[in-house]
């Protein structure tokens, strides 16, 4: 009985969350534009969509800006968790905690922080502020991933390859590295799923010159509710969605690997 309850339970909470994107989807392929009426099925939105030159540019540079936010955000972050397995334990402590800040923090107000700064330090906001705004806030996620594999890591991994012949960089390259893959791949895939999804931060970064998917969506949505925004809004969420189960997978196949490893040691 107590099964049965808690499943109900668990049935009613994902019916809540994931019903009103269920009928977005469907209203996607609804051949009326009309928000409660079915006029039969089409394509025509998705086709229409394709066609329509703003919001494949937005398409563009949300792309871009994804895709170069997430290899800069998390190659640093690679960098700052090598920096920090070499400090003392109580200094590496403080900087995690002061990490953890930015990801708990509003993005309004990261949004309204890094808007403030850039005309301070007289930047026009425009692709550059875009791009740096998604890294600053990628990098605190990316760390977050990253670091897990660190504390993984034997201590005496990059000691063992230096007394081998090998040099640091090498060390780095060819032994530590690889062991810290998989955490790097999903801080990629992470960080670039972060940033195709964020609308507040890239409102109050990007300018007037050029726009993002969810800022095109958002002005659309002002003047009226075009079935194209179902269409797009439907590919971003299956396109996050694959993202995510991917990310999940392998952090499934990270887990099974490190339970096998320790049993290997045990044996």
């Amino acid at each position: 009985m107590r099964k049965i309850i808690t499943n109900s339970y668990m049935a009613l909470i994902f019916a809540f969350l994931y019903a009103p994107v269920i009928v977005l989807i469907i209203f996607s392929f609804n051949d009326a534009r009309s928000r409660a009426v079915w006029g039969g099925f089409t394509f025509d939105w998705y086709r229409k969509l394709f066609e329509n030159s703003d919001i494949l540019s937005a398409l563009r540079v949300t792309l871009i800006v994804a895709l170069l936010s997430a290899l800069i955000s998390t190659f640093i972050a690679t960098l700052t968790c090598l920096g920090l397995q070499s400090m003392k334990k109580r200094l590496r402590g403080i900087i995690m905690q002061v990490t953890y800040i930015p990801n708990v923090s509003p993005d309004l107000v990261t949004g309204i922080s890094l808007m403030l700064l850039f005309f301070f330090i007289g930047i026009r906001t425009g692709f550059p502020t875009l791009l740096m705004a998604h890294i600053a806030f990628n990098i605190p996620y990316a760390i977050l991933s990253i670091s897990p594999k660190f504390k993984q890591l034997d201590k005496n991994l990059y000691e063992a390859a230096l007394d081998l012949g090998c040099r640091p960089a090498q060390a780095i390259v060819k032994v530590i590295l690889p062991e810290i893959m998989p955490g790097v791949i999903t801080a990629l895939i992470l960080t670039f799923t972060l940033s195709i999804d964020d609308f507040v931060i890239s409102y109050f970064t990007a300018g007037n010159q050029i726009s993002t998917l969810a800022i095109t969506i958002y002005s659309m949505a002002r003047k009226s509710v075009n079935p194209q925004i179902n269409a797009l809004s439907a590919l971003m969420f299956v396109t996050v969605l694959i993202l995510l189960i991917i990310v999940n997978i392998r952090s499934g196949k990270d887990a099974k690997n490190s339970a096998r490893a320790r049993r290997g040691e045990k044996s």
